[in-house]
């Protein structure tokens, strides 16, 4: 086995979906200081390794399957490049060290990161197979990386920020079922897909984008979050999470290569484009 096969296991292009853990700290302006970012960071790591955990458990209980795909057939379980008990001691290992760390951080932090681990765990098991449960479930899990990091610094997180983010990841994971149906994965590798069919997903996304371009825009008019905030220009960083939702929506429907989210974010430009006007926009308002 050779190192990078057992980094590949742990997917740490995957760890960028737990930068919403710190997402509660960035839109409170109030409680940023050096402590509150070292035990953001601190939060973030802790995830980042019970993800990973998970990431290895699911690959485990998929290993035959993947072997079916073109291109899950690579993962390291999958292509028998790391070991079935060598998969399980790193498991073991990251699940430790991220609970151990959640559990010092704060109570309340792991306790909402050990539901984040024990409906993922079930979602490897069972949910993923079920359809809309399985779009729920995932959802839930960025929900749950909000929550986390508003435990972290004792806020209670605007019901705005909650509402946007679960429908953010809604969008996201409903451009991935889709590309599924257009690959033809078939309901044997993923029995899901049996419960969608491509206009069935398409309303779906269109019913979900229309909810979050407006509970966005409603949040960047809001006059507590103004307030709470400091500025009354929220809504100028709406035109970027507009671009942003229409190229990856371009990219769903034009391009047909929404497979993998996470990639798509990474290397894109324009969806990079977007994300960094977005971030400078909201840190010169809130901070400048």
């Amino acid at each position: 086995m050779r190192p990078m096969d057992a980094l590949k296991l742990l997917r740490p292009h995957q760890w960028v979906k737990n930068g919403f853990v710190a997402a509660p700290l960035l839109f409170t302006p109030e409680a940023m200081s050096a402590q509150s970012v070292a035990t953001v960071f601190a939060g973030v790591v802790s995830f980042c390794f019970l993800s990973s955990a998970v990431y290895i458990f699911n690959d485990y209980m998929d290993r035959e399957t993947d072997r079916q795909h073109a291109q899950k057939r690579l993962r390291p379980l999958a292509a028998g490049t790391v070991s079935t008990p060598v998969a399980f001691v790193l498991m073991t290992v990251l699940l430790v060290a991220g609970g151990a760390l959640a559990l010092w951080l704060s109570p309340k932090f792991a306790s909402i990161a050990g539901v984040y681990l024990g409906i993922n765990l079930a979602y490897s098991v069972w949910l993923k197979h079920v359809s809309i449960l399985d779009l729920m479930v995932v959802a839930l899990g960025f929900v749950l990386r909000i929550e986390g990091g508003a435990a972290l610094i004792a806020v209670t997180p605007s019901v705005w920020i909650i509402i946007i983010t679960g429908l953010l990841a809604l969008f996201f994971i409903l451009a991935k079922r889709r590309d599924d149906l257009i690959k033809q994965l078939g309901d044997d590798h993923r029995g899901s897909l049996e419960g969608y069919t491509k206009p069935f997903l398409d309303a779906m996304m269109a019913v979900i984008l229309g909810a979050l371009l407006v509970a966005y825009l409603i949040y960047t008019t809001d006059e507590q979050a103004m307030q709470r905030l400091g500025t009354q220009n929220l809504v100028y960083t709406a035109p970027f999470v507009i671009a942003g939702i229409f190229r990856y929506l371009q990219i769903t429907i034009v391009e047909e290569r929404s497979g993998s989210p996470t990639t798509i974010v990474l290397t894109d430009p324009f969806l990079i484009l977007t994300f960094v006007g977005w971030l400078l926009t909201f840190g010169v308002l809130l901070y400048g």
